[in-house]
């Protein structure tokens, strides 16, 4: 599970909720039932209208990814093992992949080490596998702007309803008490439209995109290593192209793994 995700819901409602409750405020004037059916149903319906169904039939996904932190490979190990392949064709050959490729899962790694050991030429490889990333970016910006739209159209639907609610109001104004309650839920929509807009959709939306980054880079990290190993580059220059990749500590934890290992190896030996 992604913690950032989950502790920043649990602050966010914390923050709200216990702030409504220290003005003096009822959390129960919350539950206002015509304020959530504007804002929520309404959010809801401008996301259906702005978008394709095809792009809607995703939204369950893209929930799964905000609150899964789940990477197929970390980044220091992709470069260990590319190191580690670079080694083995350096002795026996680029054929030498093909008894390892089956226990690549990642599909993307796994076309583009099938095209490198059948022999395509590497501008060939490089362009059909940066076409996969750029598709898949495309994919990513769509999902991430569904959320981005909700938190636009949810505050300006929380505008909406205040006015929806102040109309209520001001049409009796013979009973003053009344019409300071109906005032007090009529803004109640505009707090949930605001709540809703800026602090879950628009955040869920640059979430998606943070991860989107991290997944394309990861992708262009397989790119290189498999073009640097169809030119039969050495392993420590592949090694080092492809720790341009990673921030100064991330290399620095990579060689103190690295030496752990050698160390281990030396030991047994």
């Amino acid at each position: 599970m992604d913690k950032t995700s989950l502790i920043g819901l649990f602050l966010g409602i914390f923050a709200i909720g216990f702030g409504i409750v220290m003005k003096g405020v009822s959390v129960t004037a919350l539950f206002n039932p015509a304020a959530l059916l504007i804002i929520l149903v309404g959010t809801a319906a401008s996301v259906l209208i702005a978008f394709p169904t095809r792009a809607i039939k995703n939204i369950p996904a893209l929930f799964k990814i905000i609150f899964q932190d789940k990477e197929q490979y970390d980044m220091n190990e992709l470069i260990t093992q590319f190191t580690s392949w670079a080694e083995t064709t350096r002795r026996e050959g680029l054929l030498s992949l093909e008894s390892q490729m089956d226990t690549v899962e990642d599909p993307f790694l796994h076309s583009g080490l099938q095209m490198a050991v059948d022999g395509q030429n590497p501008d060939f490889i490089r362009d059909v596998l940066m076409e996969k990333i750029y598709a898949m970016e495309r994919r990513h910006e769509e999902g991430a702007l569904i959320f981005s739209q909700a938190g636009t159209y949810a505050p300006t639907l929380g505008v909406l309803g205040a006015v929806v609610g102040l109309i209520a109001a001001l049409g009796d104004m013979e009973d003053m008490d009344v019409l300071g309650a109906a005032i007090s839920a009529a803004f109640v929509a505009t707090l949930l439209g605001i709540y809703t807009g800026y602090v879950l959709w628009h955040p869920f939306a640059n979430k998606l995109k943070e991860k989107s980054k991290r997944e394309v880079m990861m992708k262009e990290v397989m790119v290189e290593g498999i073009l640097s190993i169809t030119a039969g580059e050495s392993p420590s220059v592949i090694n080092d192209k492809l720790s341009s990749y990673l921030s100064v500590k991330e290399i620095e934890q990579m060689k103190e793994k690295t030496g752990q290992e050698g160390g281990n190896e030396t030991t047994e030996s």
